[in-house]
């Protein structure tokens, strides 16, 4: 336990001590947040949205009047998530089949609903009118959980990998493999230093920006913090798989791409895969980050509890296990 210890401190001490990189920790994703902030608060959507109730996606089916190129249709199979982003702004319309046609729901507060709901009666003046209310999501508390899991990742993947590479390339592991420490209490040390420096800074980042932006938050944040804590951990767990072998930092950072390019593309960290084809949002699934990030939203956004969200941290956590278990096999001390 005391090796454990020392070797936590250790690691603390050389992250803190490098200023740079304390800097591009804290001072990056506050950047960006603000700048998406500015650049998208108070610019209006050309394209309306459209959500069909319908468990038929496959064959998506909207009258005549809505069949417009400036408006989308998304197919939702959840009647409750189809109505939480009814309430949030998401969809401007909400329709769904009938035996008698069609029935809709629009927000009583979005001037973009009472626009289609004009088009729709134009054509079909029989359909059922429903309506809801609720605040609107900006684009900011959409994007501010996809802006963090990106600073997760790259803390997680890159301060994890780069890091036991280069102690492997300048000899540092051999020294520690004469010692009585073990791999597994260099490896837990490791990745608990890590845990903590990302989830603590993440936590800085979003209080910190809370106090200008007043983010949406419907749900616990006891909750929050564990999703966070959990998807930390699962990635950093892949980090330690790139680092388990390589001696070679060039190498190490091509493999840290490809881990975090498919999850900066399709676990939906800017934008939604919403019109996305089916392929695409099943290899999303695969992606610790894209469970971290729905679990947030759905925290954040809906005022989800411990038991809505509680596939995404078991498979999360299964993740982790998995990974860990690759990298405990594969895991040497010294160079080829």
């Amino acid at each position: 336990m005391k090796a454990f210890i020392a070797l936590l401190l250790a690691r603390n001490k050389e992250f803190y001590r490098d200023r740079a990189s304390i800097s591009w920790a804290v001072i990056l994703p506050v950047i960006i947040i603000v700048a998406v902030s500015i650049a998208f608060s108070g610019r209006d959507q050309q394209l309306f949205k459209v959500g069909v109730l319908t468990q038929d996606v496959a064959h998506l089916a909207i009258p005549v009047a809505l069949q417009k190129d400036y408006i989308e249709a998304v197919a939702i199979q959840d009647p409750e998530k189809a109505l939480m982003r009814v309430r949030h702004h998401q969809f401007d319309l909400l329709l769904q089949p009938t035996e008698n046609g069609w029935r809709y729901w629009i927000n009583e507060n979005a001037a973009k609903g009472e626009v289609l709901q004009s088009l729709l009666l134009a054509t079909v003046p029989q359909a059922q009118k429903e309506t809801v209310s609720g605040r609107a999501v900006r684009y900011i508390d959409w994007a501010m959980p996809g802006v963090l899991g990106m600073n997760i990742m790259f803390g997680a993947l890159f301060g994890v990998g780069y890091v036991i590479v280069r102690y492997r390339k300048m000899g540092v592991l051999k020294r520690l493999q004469a010692t009585p420490i073990t791999a597994f209490q260099f490896l837990s040390a490791q990745l608990v230093s890590r845990l903590l420096i990302i989830t603590v800074v993440s936590a800085m980042i979003f209080v910190g920006c809370n106090l200008f932006l007043d983010f949406l938050m419907l749900g616990s944040y006891a909750l929050l913090f564990a999703i966070a804590l959990l998807g930390g951990f699962s990635m950093i767990a892949l980090g330690l798989i790139v680092s388990s072998r390589t001696d070679n930092e060039e190498l190490a950072g091509g493999l840290l791409n490809v881990a975090t390019y498919p999850m900066l593309l399709l676990s939906e960290v800017w934008f939604s895969l919403d019109g996305a084809p089916q392929w695409m949002r099943a290899i999303a699934q695969v992606l610790p980050m894209t469970h971290m990030l729905d679990a947030a939203r759905a925290v954040m956004l809906e005022g989800a509890g411990w038991q809505d969200v509680s596939a995404h941290l078991w498979v999360m956590a299964a993740m982790s296990m998995v990974f860990l278990s690759i990298a405990a096999v594969m895991f040497r001390w010294g160079k080829r």
